[in-house]
């Protein structure tokens, strides 16, 4: 029996009353992981690990939580941007260079796609009810593992292949892709046109969460699936 490929998986920082800082994740990310063939393994948030990580790691999941700062695409904070984790932008941004330059694949999850998209040279709509014709409810009020707006995929593409034309998925989220980095492609948007998902040469991003919702909805398991043939 083959080994299962070593994947990371980001953390957030989180805080209880001791006060003590903790890096935690949901378990739904490590599950998906572990259905599609994958060994999860959570990785703190330490700038100074971050080759290391790389070099020992198969592949890395960017991971969903707070919102990127806004200095990481050369603007100021707006009205509406949210909680920052300089310390988390940090280490990702440490850990995403070393990981691409060793050609490891990686897949990003709302955030994880914001922060690749910004990695490679884009820009994000920092508050989304500020955005002329974004009228899809982006940040859904219902459970996250209900379904929520549709998106289309670009044929052709590796999400394609494992969803279809196109799929229902859930949304919660504030900031966006603006601008499009040059090194990636959109392969799926919403029907506002607010751009769902990309893909490059070893990349996946996608704004949804498809780990909560694979567990009542199967086919959200297809962005892992996509994910881990990057592997192959």
């Amino acid at each position: 029996m083959s080994a299962r490929p070593l994947i990371g998986l980001t953390t957030s920082h989180l805080a209880d009353d001791a006060p003590r800082t903790h890096n935690g994740l949901s378990r739904r990310y490590s599950q998906a992981v572990e259905r599609v063939g994958g060994l999860p393994i959570l990785l703190p948030n330490q700038p100074d690990l971050a080759a290391d990580y790389a070099g020992r790691l198969d592949a890395v999941l960017f991971s969903g939580g707070v919102d990127v700062h806004p200095r990481h695409f050369g603007q100021h904070p707006r009205r509406g941007m949210g909680e920052v984790d300089e310390a988390r932008d940090a280490f990702e941004t440490a850990l995403y260079r070393a990981a691409r330059a060793l050609g490891k694949p990686v897949l990003g999850i709302c955030r994880g796609f914001q922060m690749i998209n910004v990695l490679e040279g884009g820009t994000l709509h920092q508050h989304l009810p500020d955005v002329a014709g974004a009228w899809v409810d982006h940040a859904q009020r219902v459970h996250a593992d209900t379904l929520g707006h549709e998106v289309s995929f670009t044929p052709g593409s590796l999400l394609a292949q494992t969803h279809g034309e196109r799929a229902l998925v859930n949304s919660s989220h504030h900031q966006a892709v603006d601008e499009v980095a040059p090194t990636l492609r959109v392969t799926a948007v919403a029907p506002d046109g607010i751009v769902e998902a990309v893909e490059a040469e070893g990349v996946i991003g996608v704004q949804w969460h498809p780990e909560v919702l694979f567990g009542a909805h199967p086919h959200a398991l297809g962005t892992f699936t996509a994910f881990m043939r990057l592997l192959a």
